[in-house]
């Protein structure tokens, strides 16, 4: 049976019993149908707490919570409201819908942190503070302790995440300093939870690892068996990367439409495609504009480019050619990554026969002279995209997309996170749901 509006979950202070430490799956979906299938999973992989996440929340209101509490009536349900204001009032509501411990923000007044602890007394609800945001964490960690708030957080955000921000750090000194339970969240993985635990953590908020894996049960057995054991496993995934090396690991291991859909369909060029289907190349851009197939500058931008660069060309002409075979020859043994040329290529069948990526817009066998026309390392446009520089560069059999630099960690970042949303899909388009129905896309689609 539902709890009603006035009804507090059952033996709330029996349901509170602690065994530290907790793994808390964060579910932060759209659809409450998805997010209760992967619940069941998680718990039945060794999930103890579950947390109704703030996109959920803020997707499907407390409903979500009912629908929670019915189904786990013997788990601590958190509800990540992330309150910044009317404390009393939202905890409460979290309450009265089956909730047992509410999220409030370190960042809050006082004031609203005050009236959710005495909600919560009044109506049997935890208090969790998310120390996100706040500059002197240590300093607001004693101030809410005070305030008699039950649990800190520590919380690196998703999008701080994308930007190769990492880890919990300081967690140690918070865990010796105030005599709360700390919970972690933020991008934890089997591989990084046992420093976690080592570190003082009682409670280990862990989202994608889980949610976002076909097997949502293994990966959540994994993850507790790391935390239980202390000692890390090798997931091989869910990674984030923080600097250029491994913002290449990051797009050889995605698609560029994964890449342009981080970057919400920016950045794709037109009507550029591959010599060869089946390769992919990635690198920072060594750009190169040359005038009616002026091949004089090109050659030069081998020389002068370094390994891993991807060459961008903009060769002033569809009909006459600035780049073909023995051009491709020196790209592979200089350790270029591949080519992008706005403009015709030719010796196509052996170029093909290479295995060395080249996407062009056209094919011509006349060639240009080498008149020296052109400029190297500068800003140029390419497939109707601007290309400087440095840019990133990610092309395979769906086309070439562009990565502004200084977004390249986070748009990598992104685009894994992508993929592995798709991943999860994938599983349950498999057992035997559509994409229709997965993303309820009738529900979402947009009213005017």
């Amino acid at each position: 049976m539902p709890l009603g509006w006035f009804e507090i979950p059952p033996n709330i202070f029996t349901i509170m019993s602690r065994n530290y430490p907790v793994l808390q799956v964060a579910l932060d979906l759209m659809q409450s149908k998805r997010a209760i299938e992967i619940a069941r999973e998680a718990v039945k992989g060794g999930a103890d707490w579950i947390e109704a996440g703030t996109p959920l929340i803020k997707s499907e209101g407390m409903d979500v919570l009912r629908k929670l509490r019915a189904e786990f009536r013997d788990r601590i349900i958190m509800a990540d409201m992330k309150t910044m204001d009317t404390g009393g009032f939202e905890t409460e509501i979290v309450a009265r819908a089956g909730g047992s411990i509410n999220t409030v923000m370190g960042a809050a007044d006082d004031g609203t942190i005050m009236e959710a602890v005495r909600a919560g007394r009044k109506y049997g609800c935890e208090i969790m503070v998310d120390l996100l945001g706040v500059e002197d964490r240590l300093k607001r960690a004693k101030e809410v302790e005070g305030m008699g708030v039950d649990y800190l957080c520590l919380h690196v955000s998703i999008d701080d995440q994308m930007m190769g921000k990492m880890g919990s750090e300081g967690i140690g000194e918070l865990v010796r300093e105030v005599d709360l339970p700390v919970a972690v969240a933020g991008g934890i993985t089997s591989e990084t939870a046992p420093d976690l635990v080592r570190a003082g953590a009682s409670i280990i908020i862990v989202g994608g690892a889980i949610t976002k894996s076909p097997d949502v049960e293994g990966a959540a057995r994994t993850i507790r068996e790391a935390i239980t054991t202390k000692e890390p496993i090798d997931s091989n995934r869910y990674r984030r990367y923080s600097d250029s090396g491994g913002i290449r690991k990051a797009l050889m291991e995605v698609s560029a439409p994964n890449v342009a859909d981080a970057m919400h369909k920016k950045g794709a060029m037109v009507g550029i495609g591959p010599v060869k289907p089946g390769l992919k190349c990635v690198g920072p851009a060594f750009t190169c504009r040359t005038i009616d197939g002026d091949w004089a500058k090109t050659v030069e931008a081998i020389e002068k480019a370094g390994p891993g660069d991807v060459l961008v060309i903009d060769a002033g002409s569809r009909h006459i050619s600035p780049w073909g075979e023995l051009a491709t020859w020196s790209c592979r043994m200089r350790g270029i990554s591949g080519v992008i040329l706005d403009g015709a290529a030719r010796d196509i069948d052996d170029i093909y026969a290479m295995d060395f990526p080249v996407f062009c817009r056209s094919t011509a066998p006349n060639a240009g002279e080498p008149k020296g026309f052109g400029e190297l390392q500068v800003e140029i446009e390419c497939g109707g995209v601007e290309v400087r520089p440095g840019d990133w560069i990610i092309a395979d059999d769906s086309g070439v997309v562009v990565i502004p630099r200084e977004r390249a960690v986070e748009i990598a970042n992104r685009a894994l996170d992508v993929k592995e949303r798709e991943n999860r899909i994938r599983e349950e388009i498999r057992r035997g749901s559509t994409l229709s129905e997965v993303l309820e896309l009738e529900k979402w689609e947009k009213r005017q």
